[in-house]
């Protein structure tokens, strides 16, 4: 509890308190200028009646004016303001006409007024849900930062960033999972996917990172810390009762650099790293030997292979989930991320992901239909006298 309240309160005071007026505009609102369009078909209307040579009488149309209002506005006192006025048209109109004493124009006063409480309440109703669906965005941001830490730009001897896109509307967290730690065995890093979305996966992608974050530390051998993962899922799934705990798996890859560039690779049914050289060339660092998911096999049976590449200064390799390498475009094809990775790879670490996200989403052409993480680490060796820089990062894209 100690851990969420100081997260609560490293959060911008802005993002808690709504946003500002310099702020952009939410998703789903209309510009500042349809505000005018209630005013503007009200001014219709009464042009209209007042041009028509006919004995038809336009002054129903009026009743649209507090429904337009409770559409293009956010403030519940806006579509009451719009039927005052409304109503006051309404009778200027039948005074003009003559037709004050008709029932067309009491039927038209009493509609304007049940179109105004229809709208005020609908104002009201949505701006409840808005509130409702900030709050629950804000908590969703806060267990995001507690779960999904951000990574410095610099990690021991590799400079690292990540990209994490959730594929539920409004969601800030799914079932990828991503952390790099700075050990004594060297920079450690992790990107998994948890089968399955909402809540059970959030649950199971917690109980891997915390394991992931005590194991980086206590296990010399890459290999044994896939296996602590093992059985620290294995336990939790059974403990808790966990629903569908024979069907659970994750799957991730581990990665390990050591200071002098060697590295370490095991593969637990993950999508295979992409290994970009400084000179641009790029590779798969696929094993030979196939390794099941964890919770596939019983615990005491992970021992996956370790790959051991080195690293050159400027080497970097990218982890990534599948939401990544099975977007699909409107012909069905894949996106081919071996091929637009060299296109993508100039600039930082930060700039790669952020150029290689867009160039999913240009590829798909409309929100991701899975959870996306991607995970960039360039082996850099710390220059004497160079300092950390203090930002984090870490880009959460908003679909």
């Amino acid at each position: 509890m100690g851990k969420l309240i100081a997260t609560w309160n490293r959060i911008p005071a802005h993002r808690l308190a709504g946003p500002g007026p310099a702020a952009a505009r939410p998703s789903g609102t209309w510009p500042r200028t349809a505000l005018t369009l209630p005013f503007v078909g009200m001014a219709l209307v009464i042009c209209l009646d007042y041009l028509s040579t006919l004995e038809v009488t336009v002054e129903p149309a009026l009743t649209a004016v507090p429904a337009l209002a409770a559409i293009v506005s956010r403030r519940v006192w806006y579509p009451i303001l719009t039927g005052l006025l409304a109503e006051g048209a309404a009778f200027a109109m039948a005074t003009y006409n003559g037709v004050l004493g008709d029932s067309v124009h009491s039927a038209t006063v009493l509609a304007i007024a049940l179109v105004t409480a229809i709208s005020w309440v609908s104002a009201t109703l949505r701006v409840r849900q808005d509130q409702a669906l900030a709050d629950a965005q804000l908590v969703a941001e806060i267990a995001r930062r507690v779960l999904l830490r951000s990574v410095p730009d610099r990690v021991g001897s590799v400079r690292a960033a990540v990209h994490y896109a959730a594929a539920a509307a409004h969601a800030r967290i799914g079932g990828d999972l991503y952390e790099v730690v700075n050990t004594r065995h060297g920079v450690r890093a992790v990107v998994g996917d948890v089968r399955g979305k909402g809540l059970n996966a959030v649950e199971t992608a917690a109980v891997v990172l915390g394991a992931f974050r005590e194991a980086a530390h206590q296990e010399p051998a890459l290999d044994r810390v896939a296996g602590w993962l093992a059985v620290s899922l294995d336990r939790a799934l059974h403990e808790n009762d966990h629903p569908g705990v024979e069907e659970e798996f994750v799957t991730l890859v581990l990665i390990g650099v050591a200071p002098d560039g060697a590295a370490e690779i095991v593969n637990c049914g993950h999508p295979a790293p992409l290994l970009l050289r400084a000179d641009g060339q790029v590779r798969a660092l696929e094993l030979a030997d196939t390794v099941p998911p964890i919770g596939v096999l019983d615990p005491e049976l992970v021992a996956p292979p370790v790959q051991r590449v080195p690293f050159e200064p400027g080497d970097r390799v990218l982890l990534f989930t599948d939401g990544v390498i099975e977007a699909r475009d409107r012909a069905g094809r894949f996106y081919p991320l071996a091929e637009r990775l060299p296109g993508c790879a100039a600039g930082s670490p930060v700039e790669v992901l952020d150029r290689l996200h867009e160039d999913v989403v240009r590829h798909v052409g409309r929100q991701l239909g899975d959870d996306a993480a991607m995970l960039l680490l360039e082996y850099r060796p710390a220059v004497p006298g160079e300092t950390q820089l203090p930002h984090q990062n870490v880009r959460l894209a908003h679909q």
